[in-house]
């Protein structure tokens, strides 16, 4: 009996300890937690008192004996470890530090959201206004910006307790995260990284560029959502980084329009007019900037007008591999690029792949006087330059013959032109050029592929803001596990209080038994 009583009270007092655990930690909110509190600190209290019902004498031995010593010793030890516990949880609250050990670094910002806050010079303030105050998944988000920059501050916004606050700032949706950059703001009613950082830029942005593009030549639509070919999230892109995207008629101007920061010759299909390359030509002499994507077979007239500025574009097709043509010409002539620059600002950081569809070769001719041409991509080492256009396309064969070139084949180029080396007046222009036009279409601008940080990165080195040459957020996200609050609760329940408590019972029991 006397044994027995010692037992009861030992598991009185597990019960008391687990009750006071779960009131700490829940506070009692749900009827579950009440339940579970009222029953363990009522049976711990009931066998506490059976305990010393057998009479403050057999608590005198039994606290005498040399298992209870040992007992307790135990039980010191393990309030001891939990305290250690509590104190390294609290100094990891207090100075986290986290590591993200995923492959694609998910869980992480993008190198531009991180060069970008840390290029801040004021202070950003990002306010969420989520129902109840809180959502998990916006906070992590927010945290990382903050984490990035101590000019970030965030803060979590129930407007249902604050409506005032809501209606100043005209929130009429849950989730929507409000930024403020000294006088500047703006609004961001889906916030993931990518809109965020697409509304931390124009924000921040004092000036905007302009992009022309140069239409009449059959070029794809820069509005055409629909078409795999269209360029309207090429637009859509540059918009979300503060340029403005208008067409340009070369045929209607007797010389470019002063207000374009870039001009793109973006997927030509027709030829160019006579008097329309002096104008480009000109432009470009008096230090501006040209993007160009020519596709393969089409605007043979920027071959000789690319000469002189130590760019060759190659009258050939980029061919991957000879056993992926017999299944199909479109897999053989969608050539991936993986090597890229590693000295060049535009491709420095690029490490993901791109896909070049229908490119032809575009190259940096050596010996140009004021003249720094770089190949940027290049493709696999099995590929070739197939010049057989013929056998190509109507036969469906390549080989790789004498007259073709061996793959790794350059398929995009950045020139720095010195115009006073060149002739002019002095001063700087730039150029880039592409060998497929379909690399920035819809189909290929988006997804698995990094040809958009590419395209932009070339855009944002043309216009001289180095702060927007980087990669950007990506849509991929690692899949989460999202529980319901009562899935949430019954986890809680199993791994922090009753497995312990069963575990903790089951080796008093034992030692029980042993002695």
């Amino acid at each position: 009996m006397r044994r027995s009583s010692g037992l009861f009270g030992l598991i009185g007092v597990i019960l008391l300890l687990f009750a006071g655990v779960a009131l700490v930690l829940t506070r009692g909110e749900t009827i579950f937690d009440v339940i579970y509190i009222a029953v363990h600190g009522v049976f711990g209290v009931l066998l506490l008192i059976a305990y010393f019902s057998t009479g403050i004498d057999s608590l005198r031995t039994f606290l005498g004996e040399r298992s209870t010593r040992y007992g307790t010793n135990t039980v010191v030890a393990s309030l001891l470890f939990i305290a250690i516990l509590g104190v390294l949880n609290f100094l990891a609250y207090r100075h986290h530090h986290r590591f993200d050990l995923t492959s694609e670094k998910v869980f992480s910002l993008s190198p531009q959201s991180v060069q970008l806050l840390q290029g801040l010079t004021q202070d950003l303030r990002l306010e969420a206004f989520v129902e109840g105050g809180a959502n998990p998944e916006i906070e992590d988000l927010l945290r990382n910006y903050r984490a990035a920059s101590d000019r970030v501050t965030v803060r979590m916004i129930d407007p249902d307790r604050e409506p005032e606050l809501a209606e100043r700032y005209g929130i009429k949706a849950y989730n929507t995260v409000r930024l403020q950059y000294g006088e500047a703001s703006n609004q961001v009613t889906q916030p993931t990284e990518e809109n965020l950082t697409n509304a931390i830029i124009k924000i921040t942005r004092t000036t905007s560029r302009t992009v022309c593009v140069v239409e009449g030549h059959g070029e794809p639509d820069l509005n055409d959502r629909e078409s795999p070919r269209g360029y309207a999230l090429f637009k859509q892109a540059l918009e979300n980084e503060t340029y403005q995207v208008k067409p340009l008629l070369l045929a209607t101007v007797d010389q470019i329009p002063a207000d374009c920061s870039i001009v793109a010759v973006a997927g030509p299909t027709r030829p160019f007019l006579a008097q329309e390359l002096p104008l480009l030509d000109a432009y470009l002499k008096g230090g501006g900037r040209l993007l160009f994507l020519l596709p393969p077979r089409k605007a043979e007239e920027f071959v000789a007008f690319l000469k002189p500025y130590g760019i060759a574009l190659g009258e050939d097709v980029v061919v991957d591999q000879v056993v992926r043509l017999f299944q199909g010409p479109a897999l053989g002539l969608t050539p991936l690029v993986e090597t890229y620059d590693a000295t060049h600002e535009i491709t420095r950081a690029l490490k993901g792949r791109t896909i070049f569809p229908m490119t032809r070769s575009v190259s940096a001719a050596e010996g140009t006087a004021g003249v720094k041409a770089t190949e940027l991509a290049k493709t696999s080492p099995s590929s070739w330059a197939e010049t057989d256009l013929v056998g190509l396309f109507e036969n469906q064969q390549a080989t790789l013959d004498p007259a073709d070139r061996k793959g790794p084949v350059p398929v995009a180029v950045a020139a720095e032109l010195d115009l006073k080396q060149l002739g002019g007046s002095g001063g700087e222009a730039r150029i880039a050029v592409f060998g497929s036009s379909d690399f920035a279409s819809n189909q290929n601008l988006e997804g698995t592929f990094y040809n958009q940080d590419l395209l932009l990165n070339t855009v944002g080195w043309l216009a001289g803001q180095s702060d927007l040459v980087s990669i950007r957020p990506r849509a991929m996200r690692a899949s989460r596990v999202s529980f319901t609050e009562r899935e949430g609760t019954a986890i809680f329940y199993l791994s922090v209080l009753v497995l312990p408590e069963l575990l903790l019972l089951a080796g008093l029991l034992v030692w029980w038994r042993r002695e």
